[in-house]
């Protein structure tokens, strides 16, 4: 393949629907894949390193990264620990919904406190992850914007004690 891209035709990819995501993974070649891990293993590794380990140069990781990024196939952040940066309370919540799921998820998606929302299935229809600067601010995500969402059935939290890992290696397949 020539200098860069996500392989196949290149096309951004709409992360927000199911056949989107499905094509994602068919515009992945292996050189982008093992970037991809590179990155998920150190991802201020510099792009020359990867280059070398992938068989490019750094220019073309440089723009295989930013095609990456740009269809909404990775992104590069600061993972922080949030007791370090003041942010005391974390917890999962668990959703049952009356009626459509999606509002329900975007709502909370909205919500500065919420980072993680996924619609499943099982018990609950919607969970998310809060991450709040203590008690009182948790209280009153869950008593008053969470729990009075239209549609929001019941909300059961669980608060986190102490966290055993966190990883984003999962590699590509």
């Amino acid at each position: 393949m020539a200098d860069g891209g996500l392989g196949g035709d290149n096309a951004p990819v709409n992360r927000k629907t199911p056949a989107a995501e499905r094509a994602s993974a068919t515009l992945l070649d292996d050189t982008s894949k093992r970037i991809i891990e590179h990155l998920q293993q150190d991802g201020r590794r510099p792009y020359s390193t990867i280059g070398q380990a992938v068989g490019l140069s750094e220019a073309a990781v440089r723009q295989r990264v930013q095609r990456l990024s740009d269809a909404g196939v990775i992104q590069i952040v600061a993972v922080s620990d949030p007791m370090q940066v003041g942010l005391f309370r974390q917890a999962m919540i668990a959703i049952n919904v009356d009626g459509p799921l999606e509002p329900v998820a975007d709502a909370l998606a909205e919500m500065a406190e919420i980072d993680y929302v996924i619609i499943c299935a099982g018990r609950f229809d919607v969970l998310c992850e809060a991450v709040c600067e203590d008690d009182a601010g948790l209280l009153d995500l869950i008593s008053n914007r969470i729990r009075t969402l239209p549609g929001v059935r019941n909300a059961e939290t669980l608060m986190y004690l102490k966290l055993r890992k966190q990883s984003y290696q999962w590699g590509t397949r």
